[in-house]
């Protein structure tokens, strides 16, 4: 049975890094600007503090879901943060990169980015929600400790298949520093404008 929740975990949050999100998207520029190797740093600090994220909303997913409105809340701090991501990365675009790198700084960046990732909250209220109301895992510690490290392993799976691909793209094609922080920042614009129609369609549209 645990290793059933363990490999739920491991699954389910691999699919839930697939969407193009500030996290995946921050791996790839992280392959392309410093490498796969300072993009590994960063998936394993950033694949920790999953473990405790998840272990943290499973454990009160019901709380959450009903007391508070969640999704509101999470678009708008979406909005801020994609906006804020573009706006660095565009205003980045032009800057020559750096040859070396310290890998304390791309752990810091696993870690912070780690704490800042309201994304995952609504799956997580969602597809918790359904693995308990089913009994597919059950709310005992060790059954939601063992699905929140398989869950920080789907997470590393899947974002260190999106540094990969990003390093054979970049043998592929010669992508440079400026068209990639372009390419990024434009798609950090379209999420942030995303939410931001998603909120206005439900409080103004859809009422």
């Amino acid at each position: 049975m645990l290793f059933l929740t363990f490999f739920l975990g491991v699954i389910l949050n691999a699919i839930g890094y697939i969407p193009p999100g500030n996290i995946n998207l921050t791996v790839v520029q992280i392959t392309i600007t410093r490498g796969i190797k300072q993009a590994v740093y960063f998936i394993m600090a950033f694949s920790c503090v999953e473990v405790l994220f998840t272990l943290g909303v499973m454990r009160f997913v019901q709380w959450l879901s009903s007391e508070i409105k969640v999704g509101d809340y999470i678009d708008g701090v979406m909005v801020i943060m994609f906006m804020v991501l573009g706006v660095i990365t565009w205003r980045s675009r032009k800057e020559m990169p750096k040859t070396d790198y310290s890998n304390k700084d791309s752990i810091r960046y696993g870690l912070l980015m780690g704490v800042l990732n309201p994304m995952q909250i609504p799956y997580w209220l969602f597809v918790g929600t359904y693995l308990i109301s089913h009994e597919w895992i059950n709310v005992g510690a060790i059954s939601i400790g063992v699905f929140s490290l398989g869950s920080g392993l789907g997470a590393a799976i899947a974002l260190y298949g999106f540094g990969r691909f990003a390093q054979y793209i970049q043998t592929k094609f010669t992508l440079n520093n400026y068209v990639l922080n372009k390419a990024i920042a434009g798609l950090f614009f379209a999420l942030s404008a995303y939410h931001i129609v998603k909120l206005v369609y439900v409080h103004l549209i859809k009422h």
